[in-house]
């Protein structure tokens, strides 16, 4: 499949990242040739993202976590004159913030959806409790969006993380999902099979331990014909965070939700879906969370994600699966056209 490597300009305004951590590790690349701009002066940024732009109107949704705790999120309709009385949820990664949805809630709104685009507890322009953790939670608030939005059935597109929430969701809960587009998800394989648990200490230290010139070789494995002007935002957010006076709690929290893609992997709940399923994944999408903590010989075991995402295919021959060539871990970054249409051909526009 051909690939559109050229990103969009609207894209190109909002493109942002969140934190992220060599627990998602990848095969090395060759690097990429960008200065190291330690000399610039950037502003500390609130762990909230707060002032971080997004490419709608953020609104909150209050939930009852024993302390006051905010759900942000954006809620799109459809193009004038287009609405086919469906919603999509869009489900961002845990490296990723909502801003870099924007090319994929306009072509949505251009074939007729409402396009809702939460930031999970934990995540982004989102509260960020200090707490235990679980797909179970986070499935429970986005159903609490959904209901305070009035959407009894709606359709879902979750990437890495979000995919993983995805499945969650999807399996628990199959009446409300119409249906599921899973883009590069992660969790498909059991980590816990290949790699001992960390502790708190241990991720926090990892995460940590960034600076500018890393963090942005870090982000570079992500892709692979992206031109690297196109994902210096996330490096900016990142360092940004790194000034904030809160620092300390977010890499606690980065730690726990760590801890609970390791404790909650997906791979035994494909079996459960019921709604449709499209699986998108990056043909060179070599992502393998915890890695940095596993053995020479598990590290041979363990499959990367694409390599995961043709075995799921193959077990469960009902899932689409689409792989892009030449592509890396944000098929709708990296190949947007082709991500565009075999979405959009899928959900029946």
């Amino acid at each position: 499949m051909k690939k559109n490597a050229t990103p969009h300009a609207s894209r190109r305004a909002f493109l942002a990242g969140a934190a992220a951590s060599p627990l998602l590790a990848t095969a090395p690349v060759h690097a990429q040739s960008k200065a190291d701009a330690s000399d610039k002066a950037i502003e500390p940024m609130g762990i909230c993202f707060e002032g971080w732009p997004y490419p709608g109107p953020i609104k909150f949704l209050a939930l009852d976590h024993g302390e006051p705790t905010r759900m942000a999120y954006m809620d799109f309709p459809a193009a004038d004159g287009l609405a086919k009385n469906r919603a999509v949820m869009l489900l961002h990664g845990k490296n990723f913030d909502s801003s870099y949805w924007t090319d994929t809630i306009a072509f949505l709104r251009r074939a007729g959806f409402r396009v809702i685009v939460p930031d999970q507890i934990g995540f982004n322009k989102s509260s960020k409790p200090i707490r235990t953790y679980s797909f179970t939670d986070l499935v429970a608030n986005t159903l609490a969006l959904a209901d305070g939005l009035g959407l009894r059935t709606f359709d879902v597109i979750g990437h890495s993380t979000g995919g993983m929430l995805a499945v969650h969701l999807a399996a628990k809960h199959p009446a409300r999902v119409r249906n599921l587009v899973l883009e590069d998800p992660i969790g498909l394989v059991d980590y816990r099979d290949h790699i001992p648990p960390q502790t708190l200490a241990t991720l926090e230290k990892a995460e940590a331990a960034y600076d500018e010139a890393s963090y942005r070789a870090f982000v570079a494995r992500y892709f692979v014909s992206l031109p690297a002007a196109q994902y210096e935002a996330f490096v900016t957010s990142r360092m940004r965070l790194a000034l904030s006076g809160d620092y300390p709690r977010y890499l606690r929290v980065v730690a726990l939700t760590y801890q609970m893609i390791y404790n909650e992997p997906i791979r035994k709940l494909f079996g459960a879906l019921k709604p449709p399923t499209l699986l998108l994944t990056g043909a060179q999408d070599k992502a393998t969370p915890f890695l940095a903590y596993a053995s020479a010989e598990a590290k041979k075991r363990i499959p990367p994600l694409a390599q995961a995402a043709r075995d799921v295919a193959a077990a469960h021959p009902a899932i689409r699966h689409v792989e892009f060539p030449g592509v890396g871990h944000v098929p709708h970054l990296e190949a947007p056209k082709d991500f565009e249409r075999e979405t959009l051909a899928f959900l029946g526009t």
